[in-house]
């Protein structure tokens, strides 16, 4: 396994080995704005098992799903509601997850056997993820960390052998910060599940009537 610094030399670089192994069924660790995350090929079936799998999931956990941009999400998402697509003009990239109905048909397992009928999908702030996704397309995600623990912020706490992971990119410590809001928007009314690094009132103050009030 090899471990790459992107504080160090072309982010280029650092981003086609990272393409290379995602492209090639593998699982990667990168740094996101506040944390550290196991990345993978969302088409990739095997690639996504072996992420649950690092992680300790139980059966039937979907991983969220990041895109390079909001004109990616009409390929992967149905039903978009117009209060959805504000939120998404005005806070993506950033912490925002939206949940929507996925695509009929589309030839992925997040890890629930496409059974939820529901995705969890934001455009990342990071630049490095970024330019990572616009040459990948939808990429699955979930926390470095074991499932119920802490997320890592430190480079020094991933501890991954090569067998588990094909590459591990690092920034040394990661700023502090708030996981993402989520908002669901699979229901009648939008619900908001998760008050993260974007307050309710950011979100209100752009789509008064979100939920309901």
């Amino acid at each position: 396994m090899a471990s790459h610094d992107i504080l160090q030399g072309d982010i280029q670089d650092h981003v086609s080995v990272a393409v290379s192994a995602l492209k090639d069924g593998y699982v990667i660790v990168v740094p996101l704005e506040h944390s550290y995350a196991l990345l993978v090929d969302a088409f990739f079936h095997d690639a996504v098992r072996a992420m649950h799998v690092l992680r300790g999931d139980e059966l039937g956990v979907a991983a969220q799903v990041l895109i390079a941009n909001k004109t990616s999400i009409d390929g992967i998402a149905r039903s978009i509601s117009d209060d959805a697509r504000i939120l998404m003009d005005n806070l993506w990239p950033g912490a925002l997850s939206i949940n929507l109905k996925p695509q009929l048909g589309l030839s992925w397992d997040l890890g629930d056997a496409n059974s939820l009928d529901q995705i969890s999908v934001r455009v990342p702030s990071s630049e490095f993820v970024l330019e990572i996704l616009k040459k990948t397309g939808p990429l699955a995600i979930a926390s470095a960390a074991e499932a119920g623990s802490l997320p890592y912020t430190d480079c020094e706490e991933l501890d991954f052998s090569d067998v588990e992971v094909a590459a591990v990119f690092t920034a040394d410590v990661l700023p502090e910060g708030a996981p993402s809001t989520v908002i669901d928007f699979t229901g009648s009314k939008a619900q908001l599940l998760r008050e993260g690094a974007i307050p309710r009132s950011e979100i209100t103050a752009l789509v008064s009537d979100i939920f309901g009030e």
